[in-house]
């Protein structure tokens, strides 16, 4: 019997659960699977006094809710926490800089773990150091659970079943639009964001593996037919309609031709992945296009230079552990449109969408749906640094479409 089967005393522990992102998903879970419901989970972080008037938010119902405690960079007390659970689920970012303890004790114990990273050298690393541990001990270690990854990854999946059910075939490439989106960054994505930036300037390894195009495939498969994600305002035939850069595009493309690799390569070793956001028709949709471009631009300028990087933070940008309210939570949302094509041009079009802002409330549903996946349903999936789709796949599917908000649906 492997680390990973052993009776434990948890199915889930919310790592970070004080903060923003963390407290959204312990209200998640204590809405939609109880406190003390079939699903035994427990809030977890370092400072118990928050932890205790998070759980009393909770309502009386949280009252026997079980606090765990332990400091981030402690591993003893990490692996001993991660013994006790079947999964881990971590909003504590930036990962680069407080993640890297917790997987190590999630792999040495057996124990399944998801986060919402985005930071693709830190994955990287992760997976160079213990994707082959972690088939050992059969602990899955599922990174970019929320907005970054989980709607291209999964919805990349289902269009490829509906293409091989239609066709008989998959697509050899499929191309995201972002359609339409209302929401914010996170302050704990932005401080990733600045950390990777910083950390680029300073390493050119470091740089290369951000925007290689294969730079999250396993070792001996980091080349392929796709150059680096779109840098410049480009009218695209299968949108109809002028394109900008997606700024999250260097890391869901990336996770997309990981799960590919994991798979085997099903779609063909020629497959083509790419994102782009949608800005519109004729001049007006050139001239979106190309602010989008000039302002996406602008910003990781700004963020790259330290005077400037303060000065954001300090007057424009979010900082970890804030969020809009639940009112701004509620009213936002995101449209994507996925299109396939198969080698001989027959194309299928789909579509994904989330009922709230993808960044705290869809970001959290999702995640939230991973961590109880992975504890509570039949997974023929060994383990390893995997993606949400080589994890999971239909079972997430099936509780993204039934609990979180989500929609996979074909359109043509």
């Amino acid at each position: 019997m492997t680390a990973r089967e052993a009776k434990r005393e948890f199915d889930v522990v919310v790592w970070g659960a004080t903060g923003f992102t963390g407290a959204l998903v312990a209200s998640y879970l204590a809405r939609r699977y109880g406190p003390a419901g079939d699903l035994r989970w427990a809030i977890a972080g370092r400072n118990k006094d928050k932890l205790t008037a998070l759980r009393a938010s909770l309502g009386d119902a949280a009252e026997a809710l079980p606090i765990l405690t332990a400091d981030s960079g402690d591993r003893v007390a990490l692996a001993a926490m991660a013994a006790r659970t079947r999964v881990v689920l971590t909003t504590v970012g930036p990962y680069a800089l407080h993640g890297s303890p917790l997987v190590s004790a999630c792999v040495e114990t057996g124990t399944d773990y998801c986060d919402l990273a985005g930071e693709v050298p830190w994955i990287r690393q992760m997976i160079d150091e213990h994707h082959e541990h972690a088939r050992e001990t059969g602990a899955r270690i599922v990174h970019c659970c929320g907005f970054d990854s989980i709607p291209m990854d999964m919805g990349v999946w289902f269009l490829q079943q509906a293409a091989h059910e239609r066709f008989g075939e998959y697509c050899s490439s499929v191309a995201t639009f972002v359609k339409a989106a209302k929401g914010t960054f996170s302050g704990g994505t932005l401080a990733s964001m600045a950390n990777m930036i910083e950390q680029s300037r300073k390493d050119r390894h470091f740089a290369r593996i951000l925007v290689e195009p294969y730079s999250l495939n396993p070792p001996a498969e980091r080349k392929g037919p796709d150059g680096r994600d779109q840098q410049k305002v480009l009218y695209d035939d299968l949108a109809g309609a002028w394109t900008a850069p997606f700024v999250m595009a260097g890391i869901n493309t990336k996770v997309v031709r990981r799960s590919h690799a994991l798979a085997g390569f099903p779609w063909g070793r020629d497959f083509r992945y790419r994102e782009a956001v949608i800005t519109g028709r004729g001049p007006t949709g050139w001239l979106s296009g190309s602010a989008v471009t000039l302002g996406l631009g602008a910003f990781v300028v700004g963020m790259t230079l330290k005077p400037s990087r303060q000065f954001m933070q300090r007057f424009f940008l979010p900082d970890p552990g804030e969020g809009p309210s639940p009112e701004m939570q509620q009213k936002g949302f995101f449209r994507l449109e996925q299109v396939g094509t198969t080698r001989d041009g027959r194309e299928i079009r789909t579509r994904v969408t989330g009922d709230q802002d993808p960044g705290y409330g869809s970001t959290s549903k999702m995640l939230s749906e991973s961590a109880v996946c992975l504890a509570m349903d039949k997974l023929d999936t060994p383990g390893g640094v995997l993606t949400p789709s080589a994890a999971m796949a239909a079972p997430l599917l099936e509780r993204l479409r039934n609990n979180a908000g989500l929609t996979f649906d074909v359109v043509d």
